[in-house]
């Protein structure tokens, strides 16, 4: 049994537990951020395969007390670098810290360095080089006022990166974060569903992938492989697995339009590349007059958010008339609004039914739930937070 730390966009963190539980994850905690978990390796490479909200899966592989910057040096000196992966191979150091009280974490993250290639020297008379772009492994170390763990990531590049996205625009959603939006709105494949203001589609391909039960991780390749203990027949045979387990690519009753055209194209071209075009119907248009393509669905959608005074003033006029044609064109849908623009319900006069606190990276968000009642004009009645 080995212990895991599993990252993901906060607010999502009872999500990563429900991902975590259902690839046998055990003694599951979360935290703000994540969660940590233990299990076989097994346990390890479905997470990195099947969580569609994690960031990054890390292997606990020491932790201890620390008062001094000598300390860290010599807990990363103890830990067996060498029984996990190889002096030839490349690495990185990351540290991160809450309350740390030492002065520069610069200055832990070389030590740590020269701990991980003194125990290399001492070992195997050469030691790893170091490659900060694309290091074959990467150590992790996080700092609290008094300890320190030390991680090895199994995961490589982040795990919201699927290897699918290709086109972005302006301030594009992490595809974690997405997938964990979808989740809370409810939506289940067969249920129509629109993004009105889709910029590359990632709303949409996160959809798409789960309407065909395809595996967020499927398509690309991670830090585990390239560990000493990596099991690669086990891999092969669980990857091969989830693979069989895809649906064959139909329309899905899944729907985008964005009033640029250059978003469009980056849509089309994005689930096209990922052979998913034939769930989707995409079009240009503008969400004040677009029509609900259905007569009921979930309308979930990540407008703009106005950091500059003019673009906040130019959405304050943009929100009543949205109110009004969400009334007009989507009576019976259910609406979902990602922002970090707290005034937007108050503006587009509609009051919602539920305010959820997310975070996209440093930046406080609130997935907004507005109903809309199907023959009213009138919002669904507030319930509390």
């Amino acid at each position: 049994m080995q212990n895991f730390f599993a990252s993901c966009p906060r607010g999502l963190e009872p999500l990563l537990a429900e991902d975590l539980a259902a690839v046998g994850g055990q003694h599951i905690k979360t935290v703000p951020g994540g969660a940590t978990f233990a299990g076989e390796w097994s346990v390890c490479y479905a997470a990195n395969l099947h969580s569609r909200v994690a960031a990054r899966i890390l292997w606990r592989i020491a932790a201890k007390g620390y008062k001094k910057e000598e300390d860290i040096y010599q807990l990363a000196l103890a830990a067996d670098w060498p029984k996990w992966f190889l002096p030839t191979q490349t690495m990185r150091v990351d540290v991160t810290a809450i309350k740390c009280p030492l002065k520069s974490l610069d200055f832990i993250t070389l030590r740590i360095k020269d701990a991980v290639c003194d125990r290399f020297r001492r070992e195997c008379d050469i030691r790893p080089s170091i490659d900060t772009r694309e290091p074959d492994v990467r150590v992790h170390a996080f700092l609290t006022a008094d300890d320190c763990t030390l991680y090895v990531d199994t995961s490589g590049e982040p795990l919201w990166q699927r290897g699918l996205r290709q086109k972005t625009v302006d301030a594009p959603l992490k595809e974690n974060l997405a997938a964990g939006i979808l989740r809370l709105t409810g939506w289940q494949p067969g249920t129509p569903l629109f993004d009105p203001m889709c910029g590359s589609g990632t709303f949409l391909l996160e959809a798409a992938q789960i309407a065909h039960n395809i595996a967020p991780g499927s398509r690309r390749s991670f830090a585990f492989e390239r560990l000493q203990n990596f099991d690669a027949e086990a891999w092969r045979n669980m990857r091969e697995s989830a693979l069989a387990a895809e649906k064959t690519v139909a329309w899905a009753q899944l729907y985008g339009s964005d009033i640029s055209a250059q978003a469009v194209r980056a849509a089309t071209a994005n689930l096209d590349r990922a052979g998913l075009l034939d769930a989707v119907e995409l079009v240009s248009g503008d969400i004040l007059e677009i029509e609900a393509p259905k007569d009921s669905g979930v309308l979930v959608c990540n407008p703009p958010y106005g950091v500059r005074l003019e673009e906040q003033e130019s959405l304050a006029a943009l929100y009543p008339p949205l109110g009004t044609a969400l009334k007009r064109h989507f009576a019976g849908w259910n609406c979902y609004f990602f922002t970090a623009d707290l005034r937007m319900p108050k503006l587009m006069r509609l009051t919602p039914s539920k305010k959820t606190p997310l975070y996209n990276g440093a930046l406080e968000c609130r997935l907004f739930e507005i109903r809309m009642v199907a023959g009213s004009n009138r919002p669904a009645k507030s319930s509390s937070d």
